[in-house]
């Protein structure tokens, strides 16, 4: 997608690429800027006239590129590095910098049996041998650690697998048709994983695209890893093409074996020798007690990065989805350095930032990453409130507390000082709230202790509401 700010960011882009002699033309040096901020190597600010970046800036991300691809790291644009922007690949980000040096992980499952659900297949190969492909796919992470899975063909399952195009529908991240983008995953405990439908999914060939290869990539995202620095590695963003025999990379089976152990036989023959790969076993924190979304009160939802929708209670969250809920995980297991019980939270389709408000201090993500300089103090608004949401018609966040709200332009100075009557704009609607989100229908809802209230275009709480959380959205 291209962003508005993009015509005056190339300008000091192609100003760099001119000054070092790059010999691209423009549309090639667009393409090489949007591949930087599409897959994370620059990251766009907040405030709404800094998106410019610098030439330093730039070679850095060009560099950081350039390294994880086994490129000469000039930090300089040219047919090369072009080329391999290009090559198909995963639709995960690339958190990679210049100091990057082994596998990145991203979260942990904290139950070591998983069962997985297909709930479509590839057209190219069919029913059983897609069925062959993921189940070979996962085999090879459980041959190295103390995982196992399960399938299952009926009911909610841990991971679940599915073939999607370019229709927004089924996936929150549209496809771009066949190459580049093949496949994508969410990392523990969301357990999504799409594959390209518009891909011509094979197995034993060089032509087309190896699924085996592919689905153990994307399962290695949803067990937790993120994107390998080795460009021979399972887990490195670029597809390598099919390989026969294909084997783990040694920064692949280190990296799984950090968050669940090394898989350890019970005896062990004469002269064998000890693996040589070091072995980190994950002691997870006891956990404080697990919430039932069937019975305990929300302390904050939101409508938040990839289009899921994150409920949070206490120390943990959980996604709700049309099937019902995910189970709860640690809310630090996806934003690293957060703390738990919550005030409220809300996410901005405007900035793609996500807020955090907690006692008298608010946080500030872009996606799964904390802000630099987060946590700040609430300085505008009194500590303790008790909901905030994302208006998309006139692009302000609310927030609220007790019976008054405050609106709050997070891209201007417009921050209005005195709270105003929530009944003076939401009509009929509660006070003294747990929650309140927008949500992808566009509706507001607001919740408080066990029940909901949804408002339409004007506000307006409507006939009906309130109704039972519990039932109608954690389908209890």
């Amino acid at each position: 997608m291209r962003v508005p700010w993009l015509t005056l960011l190339f300008q000091v882009f192609a100003w760099v690429l001119s000054a070092k002699g790059a010999a691209l033309n423009n549309v090639e040096e667009k393409e090489a800027l949007e591949f930087l901020l599409q897959f994370g190597y620059l990251q766009k600010s907040l405030e709404q006239f800094s998106n410019k970046f610098t030439e330093e800036e730039i070679e850095v991300a060009l560099r950081s590129f350039q390294l994880a691809s086994g490129l000469p790291a000039t930090g300089q644009v040219d047919m090369a590095t072009l080329s391999q922007m290009r090559q198909p690949r995963c639709g995960v980000d690339d958190p990679f910098n210049e100091r990057t040096l082994k596998y990145r992980l991203l979260g942990r499952w904290r139950k070591r049996h998983l069962t997985y659900r297909i709930y479509s297949y590839s057209e190219d190969l069919g029913i059983t041998a897609t069925r062959t492909a993921v189940q070979t796919a996962f085999k090879y992470w459980n041959d190295v650690t103390h995982l196992t899975f399960q399938e299952v063909r009926t009911g909610r399952a841990d991971i679940r697998l599915s073939f999607h195009g370019s229709s927004p529908w089924g996936c929150s991240r549209p496809f771009d048709g066949p190459g580049h983008v093949l496949a994508h995953a969410d990392i523990p405990e969301l357990g999504t994983v799409h594959f390209d439908a518009d891909e011509h999914w094979t197995e034993g060939t060089s032509h087309g695209v190896n699924l085996r290869i592919i689905a153990a990539h994307e399962i290695g995202h949803a067990l937790g890893l993120g994107h390998s620095r080795y460009p021979t590695a399972l887990m490195a963003p670029s597809y390598n093409g099919y390989r026969s025999p294909f084997r783990l990379h040694w920064d692949d089976i280190e990296g799984i074996q950090a968050l669940y152990g090394k898989k350890t036989l019970p005896t062990t023959a004469p002269g064998t020798s000890p693996s040589t790969f070091p072995t980190t076993t994950a002691v997870a924190p006891k956990p404080s007690k697990i919430p039932d979304p069937c019975k305990d009160e929300l302390d904050a939802i939101m409508l938040g990065p990839y289009d899921k929708t994150y409920a949070f209670h206490g120390d943990y969250v959980w996604t709700v989805t049309d099937f019902g809920t995910n189970p709860p995980l640690k809310i630090s297991a996806l934003w690293k350095g957060l703390p738990g019980q919550l005030d409220a939270a809300v996410y901005s389709p405007r900035t793609g930032r996500t807020y955090f408000f907690k006692g008298t201090k608010l946080w500030r993500y872009r996606g799964f990453k904390l802000d630099s300089g987060y946590p700040k103090p609430l300085t505008r608004i009194p500590a303790k409130i008790d909901a905030a949401l994302y208006w998309p018609k006139n692009k302000k966040i609310f927030i609220f507390k007790d019976t008054g709200y405050w609106q709050w332009d997070e891209l201007g100075s417009y921050f209005s000082n005195i709270p105003r009557k929530i009944s003076t704009l939401f009509t009929r609607a509660p006070s003294h709230l747990n929650a309140a989100f927008t949500w992808e229908n566009g509706k507001v809802y607001f919740f408080k202790g066990q029940s909901y209230w949804r408002l339409n275009d004007q506000l307006r709480v409507e006939k009906g509401y309130p109704l039972s959380t519990a039932e109608r959205w954690m389908h209890c």
